[in-house]
């Protein structure tokens, strides 16, 4: 149930941005204005305060396995990004590439990995996103830039997601030494970053208003969905089965890599002029159909 309501909860959220477009409140400048507040400001926000894990000698040594996990993971996905997409058009295969390399585990991901595994679930969950929050406002925002490599790092490592990480390891440092961020602060953080799926799905909804119905379901999309929801998280479990790697925290790992694109992906593509309606049709179909393959995931879990 978890899962079922965080992905209703998804789609109203997709129903409004689709209605307030409809309806001519939601512009494609506003849209453009939208994107940009989230990306520069409401998702920072909820980036710093994702980092504030309790770090104790007890649960850095439980969630080694975890870190090291999601680490491989990540060029996991680097690798089957180089073979398959390919065959795609240059502005298809960045979505593809990206909504491969990072998925909606922040949103959906830490939720259902507390209400499957218990609060360990929660923790291993917050652990697992550190190396892909990095990589997606690294390897992953450069798949949508076009400068040369030199601007391309400077322009990477000065964005304010990539900010918002080493803000979030000094929170996370602080903390372990007994410090906390001002309470002010604290709150002032954890409310604009509330805002920041709300916003975002109220854009890809607006975007989806665009798109020809008939165009939802397309070959390329249901086939990516394949990839995203069932190819990798099984390949991935496999291969931590063969390893014979603890069975909690490799099932929080697979739970969490069998989650459908991250909305970001929609994001990236309307703020660089890709193809953000490929790109939303993505998040919307991969969550869709992941109505489906989490559930079965979890039950997967049970005999694997």
């Amino acid at each position: 149930m978890e899962i079922v309501n965080l992905q209703i909860q998804i789609f109203l959220l997709l129903a409004v941005g689709y209605i307030l477009a409809k309806k001519n409140f939601l512009s494609k400048e506003t849209r453009t204005q939208m994107t940009n507040i989230v990306l520069m400001v409401m998702l920072p926000c909820s980036i710093v305060m994702s980092f504030q894990i309790d770090l104790t000698d007890k649960v850095i040594q439980s969630t080694i396995s975890v870190l090291f996990i999601s680490i491989c993971i990540q060029f996991f996905y680097g690798f089957l990004n180089k073979i398959l997409y390919n065959r795609y058009s240059q502005d298809k295969k960045i979505c593809l590439q990206y909504g491969t390399m990072v998925s909606n585990a922040g949103f959906m991901g830490v939720p259902i990995a507390q209400g499957v595994f218990g609060d360990i679930g929660l923790l291993y969950a917050s652990v697992f996103l550190i190396p892909q929050r990095i990589f997606m406002w690294s390897s992953g925002l450069s798949l949508f830039t076009t400068v040369d490599r030199k601007n391309l790092w400077k322009q990477v490592m000065t964005h304010p997601c990539i900010i918002a990480i080493y803000f979030g390891v000094g929170v996370m440092i602080m903390k372990y030494f007994g410090l906390e961020m001002p309470m002010p602060l604290q709150i002032t953080l954890s409310s604009i970053g509330s805002c920041s799926t709300a916003m975002s799905m109220f854009v890809i909804g607006g975007i989806l208003s665009d798109v020809d119905r008939q165009q939802l379901f397309d070959k390329e999309i249901c086939l990516y969905s394949f990839y995203r929801l069932i190819l990798i998280p099984v390949m991935i479990m496999i291969i931590l089965r063969l390893l014979h790697l603890d069975i909690l925290s490799s099932n929080v790992c697979i739970l969490l890599s069998a989650m459908p694109a991250a909305s970001t992906t929609a994001m990236l593509a309307q703020k660089y002029n890709q193809n953000a309606e490929f790109a939303s049709r993505m998040v919307f179909i991969s969550t869709l159909f992941s109505l489906i393959t989490l559930p079965i995931m979890t039950l997967l879990f049970q005999w694997g």
